[in-house]
Parts: structure tokens; sequence; C-alpha cells
């Protein structure tokens, strides 16, 4: 049934033409705002009530909106409701549920991990657990989508499932009462050595800042001397999470970051207040291509203050500052409203001018890798310089060069399908359904012996691989001989994370990470950066 020219649609373009009037002058040409939005109005009455077929007006009203905010930045964008939904779940840092990160592997419902802290893990769900049934109905074949909207539900609702486990005989029930549960934005946080602690955050939620002194807090009471802070594909988030991480890492009264806007009312600048507690910590910063936004502020703070060492790649460059507007219907959009700088004067945004959106997001930085703590490598000479607080040069012109360049080591093709298709989390969790107990015997107590004498076999890589298989992953020998390093370590990841977590799987596959086992060797740069003794 055709669909009305609701009060709602016309109230939403109201919404929307107050808030962006003053970004569009350029556009509207000095005719009357409203004049326009009446225009627009106007178009889409006559095509509701004229075209050759049924027309869904929300969905051209919301094409229209997404054409609006295509001409401004690669940045501002409109949300959908359902989106809006995931996406303030991710940074608010909770959802209420059972608590289970989950995969399907043939059909069957895994449990990839029980997250910490959540009623399942507080029952004894354990990873490898097969869910079969979800209250008394059966859960084999249940699509990925459906998962979250069987097992999720408001704080003290229960839900029954039935759990097939490896080594028992029957079906292990389980009534669970849902709960709040947390979203960790620090993904891992281990001593790698008696000195050298690790943390990696995959981005900056509600919670970051607490997560990250929780972790900090934990490392140095087993000795932290130097961290190694991982910020790769940390793709942003809350810039006052980030202004409260660099805080921790300065010391007081130091610029962390400010913003430049056409409205002065959004011109704001943060510095660091003396609070910090871990100023005198050895830093070395991981980044890559996809560090963006609150993670540059953090990474060019820290490069500005000569405070430790950045190591990777140039990041994204997203230096652009959105505010979220609230629409009617549970939708919302993200307008940029002001620019990021870091201390020294450096625009954070690269250059966005003249390029579609895809390409803009996949562009690629060409660099060579090697020592760049001054910043004079070929090529750059294009971009603006800037001097750090101890006199080094440092580059503008879009993102964070690190000091030190050094490339990831990209995994091939066929790799890449065998993660992508989850042939490691198939493959463990076989492997553990027949070897799980004794694994568990021999190395739980003592994580340290299982890296240095668990060893993945020819047998078990030619195991994995016949998964693949028989997932019609085709073989390339080529790729796979390049790739067996990496192949076994994931293998061995993945056992481990049964077992241990994150805490477990991380420090196998850092151990085949060529940018972190060469940040590992800089401490002493980064000290004498720093001004450390």
């Amino acid at each position: 049934m055709k669909k009305r020219f609701s009060f709602s649609i016309t109230a939403l373009l109201c919404v929307l033409a107050l808030l962006l009037g003053m970004q569009l002058n350029s556009l509207i040409s000095g005719d009357n705002l409203f004049e326009q939005l009446n225009k627009f109005k106007e178009v889409v009455s006559i095509t509701e009530k004229f075209y050759v077929e049924d027309v869904d007006t929300p969905k051209l009203v919301e094409a229209a909106i997404n054409g609006v905010l295509g001409q401004l930045d690669p940045h501002s964008i409109y949300i959908p409701p359902k989106q809006l939904e995931r996406v303030t779940e991710d940074f608010q840092g909770a959802f209420e549920g059972i608590g289970v990160e989950f995969d399907i592997i043939n059909d069957t419902l895994l449990v990839v991990s029980p997250i910490p802290g959540g009623p399942s893990e507080a029952l004894g769900i354990i990873a490898g657990d097969k869910i079969v049934k979800i209250n008394d109905t059966s859960s084999v074949g249940i699509k990925r989508e459906d998962v979250p909207k069987k097992l999720r539900g408001p704080k003290g609702t229960h839900v029954k499932v039935s759990i097939v486990r490896a080594d028992e005989k029957s079906m292990i029930e389980f009534d669970i009462t849902r709960d709040k549960i947390p979203l960790y934005s620090v993904d891992v946080s281990f001593m790698v050595d008696e000195t050298i602690g690790y943390i990696r955050v995959n981005r900056f939620s509600a919670t970051t800042h607490d997560e990250f002194v929780q972790a900090v807090d934990k490392l140095r009471s087993k000795g932290m001397k130097k961290l190694l802070l991982d910020l790769r594909d940390n793709g942003g988030g809350y810039l006052e999470q980030a202004f409260k991480m660099a805080n921790e890492l300065l010391p007081g009264n130091k610029k962390i970051v400010y913003t430049k806007a056409r409205l002065d009312r959004f011109n704001e600048d943060y510095s660091s207040d003396g609070s910090g507690k871990i100023t005198d910590v050895s830093l070395i910063i991981l980044v890559n291509r996809g560090s963006a936004s609150a993670s540059e502020i953090v990474t060019g703070a820290m490069q500005d203050w000569d405070r430790g060492l950045i190591v990777g790649e140039t990041t994204f460059g997203k230096g652009l500052v959105q505010r979220q507007f609230d629409l009617p219907d549970k939708s919302a959009f993200r307008l940029t409203i002001a620019k990021y700088y870091t201390p020294s004067g450096r625009l954070i945004q690269r250059p966005y001018d003249n390029k579609d959106r895809d390409a803009y997001r996949h562009a690629n930085i060409e660099e060579e890798e090697g020592e760049n703590v001054e910043h004079s490598e070929k090529g750059d000479s294009s971009r603006p310089e800037f001097k750090t607080s101890g006199g080094r040069t440092v580059l503008g012109g879009g993102g964070i060069t690190p000091d030190y360049i050094i490339k990831s080591g990209k995994l091939t093709n066929y790799t890449a399908e065998l993660r992508r298709k989850v042939i490691f989390l198939d493959y463990g969790t076989k492997y553990m359904e027949r070897n799980g107990k004794k694994i568990r015997e021999e190395f739980e107590s003592d994580f340290s012996k299982f890296v240095k004498e668990f060893v993945v076999t020819d047998d078990m890589v030619s195991e994995c691989i016949k998964i693949a298989t028989i997932k019609d992953i085709k073989m390339n020998e080529e790729e796979f001989t390049t790739d067996t390093g990496f192949i076994k370590a994931y293998i061995k990841a993945q056992i481990a994370r049964n077992i241990w977590g994150n805490e477990g799987s991380y420090p196998v596959i850092l151990a085949e990470d060529r940018q972190f086992q060469k940040a590992l060797t800089l401490f002493p740069e980064a000290e004498k950066i720093a001004g450390l003794h």
C-alpha cells in the first residue's frame, strides 16, 4: 500500500535542516533555507503520489540525508536506528545477556570464550562448549544473526541452555540469569618478561581509561618498568577517554590535544593535570594504518612531548571532531564540528578533497622501513614540519608517522582465508575435544611451560589443512610454505585460548609479529628520547 508523506517525516526533515542549515550556506547559494526545504518536500510528495511503482518514503528520506552528508566530509554520516543501537552498545562498554563470545561452526553454536565477570563464566561454562538447545528448542543450524536474539535479554531474566561438552557423556543443563555484561576495550595485558608489560587497546569506549588503569596496576605489581602499548587497528572512540589515557602518561601542564572550529564554542584545549600514574615508565606505542582518531590523539601527544617511541606504520589520519545529533525515529547523524591538532600544531586529518569515500578509506601510503627518529625520510619534503619538545622534527600533513617504520608483514591470501573461515577455531575445538583433558593436566598451571614445550606437529598442520579442503579452500603450496610459521602459531594460539583466553593466545601470536618483536629491542632508544635513565 502506498506510504503517505507523514508529519513525522516532515518533522525529521525540519530538524535535519535546522541543524545543518549553517553548514550548508554555500550549497543553498543564498536562498532561504525553508524555501529549499519546501522544494525538497515537494519533490518527495510528487514522487510519492505519481511514481510508477509504490514508494518507500522513509527510504527516500534516508537517501537524501546520506546525500547531504556526502557533500561534506568522509566522517559526517547518517546512522540508521538498528545500527545506532549496536554502535551505542559498543562504546558504552556493556550489554545485557549471558556473557559468551560465540561462533557458528558446522551448524553448531560454539562458545569461543565466556566473558570474564559474566554469568556464564560464573556457572562454569567454558570455551569449546556446544550450545545445542536454548529454552528446550534445538539451536543446531541457528543463524549467526539470530543468536543474540535468543541469548540476550534484560538483566534478571532467565534463559536455559543445554550444552554438549567433550569428556562428558550426557548434556549439561544451565539455567542462566542474564546480567549486565562488560564489553572490554583492553583486549589483553601481560608481562612479556620481568620488566616489559604489554597492553592492547581495541577502541576508546566509556570504560577504556578505567580498564587501562587496572591493567597498568596489575602489571606494575608484577614489576613493569617498560610499557608496550598496542593501538594497532584501534579506530578511536571517545575523545575524553583518549585524554584520560594520555594524562596517565604525561607529567602536569602538558597540552594533549586541541580543537579548532568555525564556531568558537567548539574550540577546546586539553592538558594534563599532573595526576598521571605512569609518567616514569619507558614507553613504546605500536600503530598502523588502522589506528585512527582517539588513537592518534594519544600517539601524537606522546610523540610531540618526546614521551616515548612510536613504532609501526603511519596512522590513518582521522582528525575531524563529530557531534552526534539524535533524530525522532531513533536514528542519528554525526556532523563534523571541529578539527583535532596535536600539541605541536599538527593537523591529524589527512586531505580528503576530491576523493570518493571508498578511495579515502583504502588509501595506501608507500614508506620505507627503518629508523625515522628525525623524520627525514625521502619523499616527505612536501609535508609540513613541526618540532617536538626536544627539538626533533616531526611531520604534519595527516596521520602520525612513526619514529621507526616497521611494516606488518602481511599474511598470504591462503592463510588470510584460513582465518576468515575460522579454520583455526574449528581445528582447535576438535583438537581440544580429543586432547583437552590431557593438555590441561600437563600445562594449565604453567603457561610458560606450554609456550616452551608444546609443539604444533606437521600432522596437526595436515589435519587443519584437511578441514580447510573440506570447506573448499583451495590449497596453495607456495603461500602455505611462506606462512607455515604463522599457521603453526595460529593453531597453538587457538589451543592456548581455550585454556587461558586472550592472555594465552596473544603471547603465542606475538612471537610471529615482526612489529612487536622489533619494538621489544627499541626501549633504549625510547628511554633516550624521553630522558629516562
